[in-house]
């Protein structure tokens, strides 16, 4: 391609309104442009980025013999109420109605309508196993959308399902699936970590994220120093360390704390470290208030208080809900007289003589024991933290941010029950599909593959998904020489299959190797004064530069590029 009299464009300067280095850099590059908030222009040089990426999962798609369709985007609100999730998804849906009054959405995720096509196929056992995907785009209405593509409200995701007659089945469908994934991220060039997560209104048995690891990124990994462990912190599990002191029970104790609610600020009034008290949140759990105790210096985990109690939703409660609950103002919470349900997170249960609220405002309790409340439920509530005993080896826990890029979920039999979708086994008798689900973000791939590879002069994009291999830039447009050979050599290297453009716009050779470092371009051929001794410039984009006799040019790109 020649840039001359095509659409490109760079910017010199930061985009104000861009929140990532990703987006930032690719917005200068001219490759996407918001439109508003959570939804972006994918412009020619960003989309080259983005359809070399797609063209990578779908030949990791097609060799595992899955097969490609497109679902519609707007789709019957009834198919979302019948499989249960309408309510699960609730605003995050965009919804509408057309000139019928009939009420539809804009498809967040197709697992209903891949159940409902497959439900045209599967008769008996002998219809399994088969596996579908699309590239299609999807609709979420985030209430905080950012970081450029990573959090948007408009975005293409590759989604597989696979179907088969039983969970061995799944097992294999779901083996084949995880390893074209593994497969996807080695050849985009990603450094990801593969964690256990949490399965959300997705449901099912399983879930595994394909996390690329960048300080930029919204989920924490939790990792181990010394094995494999890997976790999305939603769903480490956590190891209470084993008490090495017992302790003589104290005297329960009422004291009056005035202007002390945080734990920060009752530590220091009462001069006791945050490990020696435990704090007790009230939590509004599908319109009810449950108490939740955790270590004063930990977190409580939502996501395992969701799954301990079978809820739905899980949220900090309002002040009306927490006076309802402890007869105090927010701040003085505690186990003793609650008047709601009480979770004691399993480290609480090993600790003795501990400092937490009265349920009277303005006052705590010390010397707490085990013998002074009884909790309704105990398990594993809280966060994991830095330090910790890995769950898998006893090893020291860290942490890294990541990008989810890819998800892969066993769903097992929970859509085609909420779709009915059965089969006629070998003995004549209805049994339900075993299902399982496979997402890729493509543009999360892109977004994800730019903050890892960015540097201060642009993107320096995996050879495999630049936008062009190879720039050959002109220094002088109005050199006739220099425009022959490098509309020659433009014609060389495209006939023999290498992605090339060529800067032949009028602008100093400066602002060019500005714009090709911009936008990525790996290898820069130079057309300039060298030419009168047959020569041009050879320059990786991070590397030196050589100089190339013109007869060999073509043969060395086709070189690097075997």
């Amino acid at each position: 391609m020649h840039l001359k009299n095509s659409y490109f464009y760079t910017l010199r300067e930061n985009v104000k309104d861009e929140d990532s280095v990703s987006s930032n850099m690719m917005a200068r590059a001219g490759m996407i442009k918001k439109s508003s908030a959570g939804v972006y222009m994918m412009l020619p040089m960003g989309y080259r980025v983005f359809t070399k990426i797609n063209d990578i999962i779908r030949e990791e798609m097609n060799a595992t013999g899955c097969q490609e369709l497109v679902m519609p985007a707007l789709i019957p609100e009834d198919v979302y109420i019948s499989s249960g999730r309408r309510e699960n998804f609730g605003s995050s849906m965009f919804a509408l109605k057309d000139r019928k009054g009939q009420n539809y959405v804009l498809g967040p995720t197709h697992e209903e309508l891949f159940a409902a096509a497959a439900k045209m196929k599967i008769r008996s056992y002998k219809d399994m196993p088969f596996s579908l995907y699309q590239i299609q785009t999807k609709f979420r209405d985030e209430p905080r959308p950012r970081y450029g593509l990573i959090r948007v409200r408009e975005f293409q995701m590759k989604d597989a399902y696979t179907f088969d007659k039983d969970e061995a089945g799944l097992d294999e469908a779901y083996n084949k699936q995880f390893n074209a994934y593994k497969n996807i991220m080695d050849r985009l060039g990603l450094e990801y970590k593969i964690v256990r997560a949490d399965t959300g209104v997705m449901g099912g048995l399983l879930s595994e994220e394909f996390q690329a690891v960048t300080p930029m990124g919204e989920d924490i990994l939790v990792l181990c120093d010394s094995c494999d462990f890997a976790s999305n912190i939603e769903v480490a599990a956590c190891t209470a360390e084993p008490v090495s002191v017992q302790e003589d029970a104290e005297e329960l104790t009422l004291v009056e704390t005035p202007n002390s609610r945080t734990i920060e600020e009752v530590t220091d009034f009462l001069h006791k470290d945050a490990g020696k008290f435990v704090k007790t949140l009230i939590y509004n759990v599908d319109g009810k208030p449950y108490a939740v105790m955790v270590r004063g210096d930990r977190d409580v985990n939502e996501v395992k208080v969701r799954k301990l109690l079978g809820a739905n939703e899980v949220d900090l409660a309002e002040p009306e809900m927490v006076m309802e609950a402890t007869g105090a103002e927010i701040g003085f919470a505690g186990p003793i007289g609650i008047r709601c349900p009480l979770i004691a997170d399993e480290e609480v249960t090993h600790m003795f003589n501990f400092v937490c609220g009265a349920n009277k405002t303005g006052y705590h309790y010390t010397g707490v024991n085990q013998k002074d409340f009884k909790a309704d439920y105990t398990g594993d509530v809280r966060n994991i933290m830095e330090g910790d005993l890995c769950p898998k080896c006893g090893g020291r826990i860290h942490f890294a941010h990541g990008i989810e890029v890819g998800n892969t979920f066993k769903l097992g039999t929970k859509y085609s029950k909420a779709m009915d979708l059965q089969y006629l086994d070998q003995n004549n008798t209805l049994q339900y599909v075993w299902m399982g689900s496979y997402g890729i973000g493509p543009a999360r791939a892109m977004a994800a593959l730019a903050e890892q590879n960015a540097d201060e002069n642009g993107i320096n994009w995996p050879k495999q998904v630049a936008p062009y291999s190879v720039a050959i830039v002109q220094i002088s447009a109005k050199d006739e020489e220099q425009t022959k050979i490098a509309c020659r050599l433009h014609d060389e290297l495209e006939a023999a299959g290498i992605d090339v453009i060529l800067d032949d716009r009028d602008e100093r050779p400066g602002v060019k190797f500005k714009d090709m470092e911009l936008i990525g371009i790996p290898y820069r051929i130079t057309v300039g004064r060298g030419i009168k001794d047959g020569m041009v410039e050879l320059k990786p984009r991070t590397g030196e530069s050589e100089n190339v006799a013109i007869a060999d040019i073509t043969a060395r790109i086709r070189e690097i590029y075997q």
